[in-house]
């Protein structure tokens, strides 16, 4: 008895590229428009990673730390004691327009396809 039970392996879905790419730094700008971009892609981490270079685990760490705390979280902290100047509120509220228009493009191309499956589905019945 094998140890996967002589099961076929799965591939990770990337099309045989390397997951494991080298994260590099990040300005609070591009992790904007890092998860506005995932947001938009369904949550493809993979095809983010590869939009901007960066690694795989740093497209997941940005969409889901958004999502948990907000467009604040996506700001580098480390070795800082006392937070700079911080982000103005102007400069809050657009960053987190930017991702909820990314949002909102992505329910709206979800309705379309939903309405279009329908569509095809009257068509057969």
């Amino acid at each position: 008895m094998g140890y996967n039970g002589h099961e076929k392996l799965k591939a990770s879905g990337t099309g045989g590229n390397a997951i494991m790419t080298k994260g590099r730094k990040t300005t609070f700008d591009e992790r904007v428009e890092i998860v506005q971009y995932c947001i938009a892609h369904d949550h493809n981490y993979a095809k983010t990673s590869e939009q901007f270079k960066i690694s795989y685990q740093q497209a997941r760490n940005y969409t889901i730390k958004y999502e948990k705390q907000g467009v604040e979280a996506l700001r580098d902290r480390r070795g800082k004691r006392k937070p700079e100047a911080e982000m103005s509120e102007l400069e809050k509220l657009r960053a987190e327009n930017r991702i909820l228009r990314a949002e909102k493009e992505h329910a709206q191309m979800e309705a379309d396809f939903l309405k279009k499956l329908a569509e095809i589905e009257r068509r057969r019945g």
